[in-house]
């Protein structure tokens, strides 16, 4: 050996920047998720006040259920992110993220005046039962 380090190979360094677009582009997948998962939940409810019973006094556009697809079991609403689906039977709300189904609660007393799901699942062929 001559007394030099040895060189590093330059395939470190493309190592290095491929490593920091990887990270670039998991960082801005995320920043879009996280916006497209937001911008998803705010369109679902349009309404606001009203809150308390007789759940009267409300502004607002409740949610058109025509706009949805009908599954086998209620209704589905495909978002940017989100995929809402209603279970006609049971009057749950889901969110489906990336093929994952999440229960998010019962359809509230509020829904049920305001939104109307329960004449919207009879309209298309389902028996409520909440």
């Amino acid at each position: 050996m001559n007394g030099q380090a040895p060189r590093r190979p330059r395939l470190r360094a493309l190592s290095r920047w491929t490593t920091l677009l990887l990270a670039v582009i998991g960082a801005l997948a995320i920043v879009i998720t996280a916006v497209g998962a937001t911008l998803d939940f705010r369109e679902f409810d349009q309404t606001s006040g009203g809150y308390d019973p007789p759940y009267e006094g409300w502004t607002g556009t409740p949610i058109d259920w025509s706009e949805g697809a009908v599954s086998s079991t209620g209704f589905v609403r495909v978002g940017r992110v989100l995929h809402t689906e209603l279970n006609c039977a049971s009057g749950m709300l889901s969110f489906n993220v990336l093929g994952n189904s999440i229960d998010y609660r019962v359809v509230s007393p509020r829904a049920i005046k305001v939104h109307k799901p329960r004449e919207a699942c009879a309209a298309a062929g389902f028996e409520p039962e909440f």
